[in-house]
């Protein structure tokens, strides 16, 4: 990632100075949060939902360059759970499954199976804040696929009988995890007049946000309390050019972030983002109220 960032922070560099163009520098959270405004005229503040491969988090987009961190991951992303949790089914084997990535073999496989078979608990059930944590429910579904594996007497690379079973029931446990953490964030905006009383909205971003069950999952939050959710459209959703671009744009209107062709710029891979009120929302302790996960 740093190679990357730095093969393209020298393009733009070259690019601005041989032009004398202004210098626009982009978070990449924050491309994610502002694209759902290139579709609808959604108005700060809102909520935001980032999920992707490399990063799970919750914030208070309250302007173009202005937010307040709810939640983030504690180790790894829902994405990258998925594709690993796809990696050691060998999904890649499966005929259905060959030409897509782990998230993509997960959701559909899981159309065809039964949640209800394996029950695997929500990460995180006794911390009362917004931050996210997949690397143990994963290692729940490892241990799951090591006991069925000797049950069918099959070695690991081999394709288990109940598979479909296995990628409902992690989708699942993926989306609850996801929705009450998201529900918490709700009530918090609430309790502190983060967000507007009317027409409130809830922007879901983010590669895996293409999920069509995490989507339904997040909608049943969003219909009990009151928020409108909202998602670009699935191809906006993963990483793209579009989204920087846009975010740029978004800047010059502001005038905000805007440095001259010669300015000394260096890159952060990992950049924070906004006000970090991650310990407010612990200190809250916030108890969710009962909602059924139907999906």
């Amino acid at each position: 990632m740093a190679l990357s960032l730095g093969i393209g922070l020298e393009f733009s560099q070259r690019f601005v100075r041989q032009n004398n163009k202004p210098f626009i520098p982009i978070h990449h959270m924050e491309a994610h949060a502002l694209t759902v405004r290139m579709f609808e005229p959604v108005s700060f503040p809102f909520l935001v939902l980032l999920i992707s491969g490399g990063h799970s988090l919750l914030a208070v987009a309250r302007g173009v360059d202005d937010f307040l961190l709810l939640g983030h991951t504690l180790d790894e992303a829902p994405g990258d759970s998925l594709d690993k949790v796809a990696r050691r089914l060998s999904l890649i084997r499966h005929p259905q499954c060959s030409t897509l990535s782990g998230g993509q073999a997960i959701e559909l496989l899981a159309k065809d199976g039964d949640r209800t078979r394996f029950s695997f608990r929500t990460p995180m059930g006794q911390s009362y804040d917004c931050c996210f944590s997949f690397a143990g429910l994963r290692n729940q579904i490892n241990m799951t696929i090591m006991k069925k594996e000797a049950e069918e007497g099959i070695e690991c690379g081999t394709l288990l009988s109940c598979v479909n079973d296995i990628a409902a029931a992690t989708q699942h446990t993926v989306a609850c995890h996801l929705a009450k953490r998201t529900h918490r964030a709700i009530l918090f905006c609430k309790a502190n007049g983060l967000l507007p009383s009317l027409c409130p909205t809830l922007v879901l971003s983010g590669g895996v946000a293409s999920n069509q069950y995490i989507r339904k999952a997040l909608r049943i939050i969003t219909d009990s309390t009151g928020l409108c959710l909202l998602c670009p459209p699935a191809k906006f959703c993963t990483d793209n050019g579009v989204m920087i671009a846009w975010n740029g744009v978004e800047r010059l209107r502001e005038g905000t972030g805007i440095l001259p062709p010669n300015a000394d710029i260096s890159y952060e891979p990992k950049a924070q983002l906004g006000v970090d009120l991650t310990a407010a929302v612990k200190a809250a302790a916030i108890r969710l109220p009962s909602v059924r996960m139907k999906i």
